[in-house]
């Protein structure tokens, strides 16, 4: 689903159109927030393929819904002529700093939890909800710490909640996070990534493509042909001996092992450099095979979160494929079409070590599905680590 953007025509602004926020406009108006949130659902999923709009044109589109809706007249007309905005909701933390409340940051934090949008909108809107009716002007960041735990508790269950906690814990202990995903060609590594490093805040990110471009520049194909072919295709670098030897699957995958070797050294690389720093990092791609945490020096306190995407329908990963030729016609999407029976291939391969490594598999099929899945594997693999009591973690309230 493609980002709008609403045009302010008085001064030409643009900024992102959030359900949370009209939503809240509708529930200013006079409409219970569920069927709020439902509307505001219907009006996003219409501009899906917007994308800009004014703010005159979007107002008039929720309107005319309004209408086909039957509201009553008095909301429609509360709707098109809102009251003043409220004053700001006042944060404290623990330094003594202010800020106004931010739903859209606290949605963001909600969602790095490994909430859904829809989970974090409707939770955020709920704590405002809440300050609002309780007439809060003024709160420290621990009570509203202990208030966005206790609503999640409530309304979404215990695990929802400590998931909650450890990320909040997680982010007060300045420890790296590095992420790395592996899988094989076209099942939405790098799409995945970036998003993950935007919920996250992570700004390295490291493509193993990337890495293997720089090593041929700096190797030639005559000296190191492996190097040079696609990591399906590395069995054809293969000593002539062992391609008479074994059946294709066994080809793919040793030729697949001796060019992952080749790269796992910038791999260890780029990895003990962001340990160094101790900044977070998210390594992406084919290369990132399921023992590359086993090269890691695990002595710091790094968080170190493996896993798998795939793409578990053949005809799903064929229409990818097919896609990102249509998307970026250089990278060859016909090739890659006929050679699928070997990307498939490849990819049992590294479902199979995945598997034995113990490295969490997941089926992306939808996009914001596995962006949750992530997150949450993610938050999953530090609860050991973090064990932090509310009270701790938040402070007094």
């Amino acid at each position: 689903m493609a980002k709008t953007f609403v045009i302010d025509p008085n001064d030409g602004n643009r900024v992102p159109f959030l359900r949370g926020i009209l939503t809240r406009s509708l529930s200013d108006a006079g409409i219970e927030f569920d069927e709020a949130y439902r509307l505001a659902s219907r009006i996003r999923q219409a501009l899906s393929d917007v994308d800009e709009i004014s703010a005159d044109a979007l107002r008039e589109q929720v309107t005319r819904l309004l209408e086909e809706q039957q509201f009553d007249r008095r909301i429609i007309e509360a709707y098109q002529r809102p009251a003043p905005m409220p004053p700001p909701i006042i944060v404290t933390d623990k330094d003594g700093q202010t800020n106004a409340f931010s739903e859209d940051q606290h949605i963001r934090c909600l969602e790095s939890s490994g909430l859904s949008s829809e989970e974090a909108e409707k939770t955020s809107r709920w704590v405002y909800q809440y300050l609002s009716e309780h007439e809060i002007n003024q709160i420290t960041s621990a009570r509203l710490g202990h208030l966005t735990y206790d609503c999640l508790r409530e309304q979404l269950g215990p695990t929802v909640a400590k998931r909650y906690l450890v990320w909040i814990d997680y982010c007060h202990s300045g420890r790296p996070l590095v992420l790395l995903i592996g899988g094989t060609t076209g099942c939405g590594k790098s799409t995945i990534a970036t998003e993950v490093a935007h919920r996250l805040g992570v700004v390295r990110t490291q493509s193993t493509d990337m890495l293997r471009e720089v090593m041929r520049m700096m190797i030639p194909k005559r000296l190191l042909p492996i190097l040079h072919v696609s990591a399906f295709d590395a069995w054809k670098s293969l000593p002539a001996k062992l391609s008479h030897q074994e059946d294709m699957e066994s080809l793919i995958s040793d030729g697949y092992r001796s060019q992952m070797e080749l790269l796992s050294v910038p791999c260890e690389a780029v990895i003990q450099r962001a340990l160094r720093e101790r900044v977070s990092l998210i390594l992406e791609g084919v290369h990132v095979h399921p023992s590359l945490p086993e090269r890691i020096d695990r002595r710091g306190d790094a968080i170190i979160v493996p896993l798998l995407l795939a793409t578990l329908k053949q005809n799903r990963l064929r229409k990818r494929l097919r896609g990102r030729g249509e998307v970026a016609p250089e990278r060859g999407g016909k090739r890659y079409l006929s050679n699928f029976d070997r990307i498939w291939a490849l990819q049992t391969f590294l479902l199979s070590e995945a598997d034995l490594a113990g490295v969490p598999i997941i089926a992306n099929d939808d996009k914001e599905k596995t962006i949750v899945q992530v997150m949450r594997t993610i938050i999953d693999a530090m609860t050991d680590k973090f064990s932090s009591t509310p009270d701790e973690v938040f402070g007094d309230e």
